[in-house]
């Protein structure tokens, strides 16, 4: 491998500096693969593949050499890859030449390779956890405070390192945890607006909401759905969290109806995955912060990826659009 250019990041390879046709090497994670097929009917595959610092989309063609090693690798393997820079309508789309998946060993043995191939959040996961337990303390009424703590009593160390999503806001490491809490602040602070909001209601239905994605989601490197994600999905895996740590907790029938509500809502609309809409004060509180939170999400991760020489983002497909992101000057 000594005569092949030097491992590059995806910021490296999205660098302005690095110039059209130019070859490279990398390690990164199959983060999304798809099997589509071709106007003229000939199959392909859409990947995404990353590390730390972002991602980028490539096509394998299905006549490709390429193509039925990376499909047997699947998605959250991890590839070393040799290809040349391109573009694709404007956006980085590189040609790949050669792709081998590494195993586990040779991952483990190469130093450093795993922090750099996995996204970290902002903030420190720590300590988020610990401000967390605050805003369980907040809810006063005992059987709503007894049901929260209850399910993360039991879920608590897969939600303190759970993505939030597989790619459209707050994809990666504590990415549930730091979503759920900047949640639960935005309720604190906004709940003197709207006396008509039942307080504990609402942030005991903010805490549990994305409960099931503990369930729905699973991988080290890369986020997939698990089965029980594919045959129910976070909504109903949520509830069904809520329901038993509310019958346990002896949750009166109102309030344990209510709070399964929000759960079952806060998706919004029935094509996002709500299995209702939101047809109480605290499910419609809930859902807009929830969409609040996961489009600024969106935004404070383009942010952070933003290369200096590019005015805008690549397409936020949350957002359906690309994002400016040179600071006002």
């Amino acid at each position: 491998m000594s005569d092949l250019p030097p491992l590059l990041t995806v910021r490296e390879l999205k660098s302005p500096d690095f110039h059209a046709g130019a070859p490279f090497s990398a390690v990164l994670v199959v983060k999304k693969l798809q099997v589509k097929t071709a106007a003229n009917g000939n199959p392909y595959l859409s990947l995404e593949l990353g590390d730390r610092g972002g991602s980028f989309f490539c096509t394998i063609f299905g006549d490709s050499p390429l193509c039925d090693p990376i499909k047997a690798a699947g998605e959250g393997a991890v590839l070393r890859v040799e290809g040349r820079n391109d573009s694709f309508q404007g956006r980085f789309s590189p040609k790949l030449f050669k792709a081998a998946a590494l195993t586990e060993q040779e991952i483990i043995a190469e130093p450093g390779l795993v922090d750099a191939l996995v996204e970290l959040p902002p903030e420190n996961g720590a300590e988020l956890w610990v401000e967390f337990q605050t805003y369980i303390d907040f809810i006063r009424h005992d059987e709503l405070r007894m049901t929260v703590r209850g399910a993360f009593d039991e879920i608590g160390e897969v939600f303190r390192y759970a993505p939030a999503a597989v790619s459209m806001h707050h994809a990666y490491r504590h990415g549930l945890l730091e979503h759920t809490l900047h949640m639960a602040r935005a309720c604190k602070a906004l709940l003197p607006l709207y006396p008509e909001v039942d307080p504990d209601l609402a942030m005991a239905g903010i805490l549990l909401h994305d409960t099931g994605k503990t369930v729905e989601y699973e991988g080290t490197l890369a986020t997939k759905r698990s089965r029980r994600g594919i045959l129910q999905g976070h909504v109903v895996l949520g509830y069904q969290i809520a329901r038993k740590h509310g019958i346990k907790a002896r949750l009166d029938a109102d309030r344990l109806e209510r709070l399964e509500h929000i759960i079952l809502s806060h998706q919004g609309e029935p094509e996002w995955g709500a299995a209702v809409y939101a047809a109480t004060p605290e499910a419609v509180f809930v859902s807009m912060i929830d969409n609040l939170d996961a489009k600024m999400g969106m935004v404070q991760r383009a942010l952070r990826q933003a290369d200096a020489a590019n005015e805008f983002s690549e397409r936020l497909p949350g957002l359906n659009s690309p994002l400016l992101t040179r600071p006002v000057s």
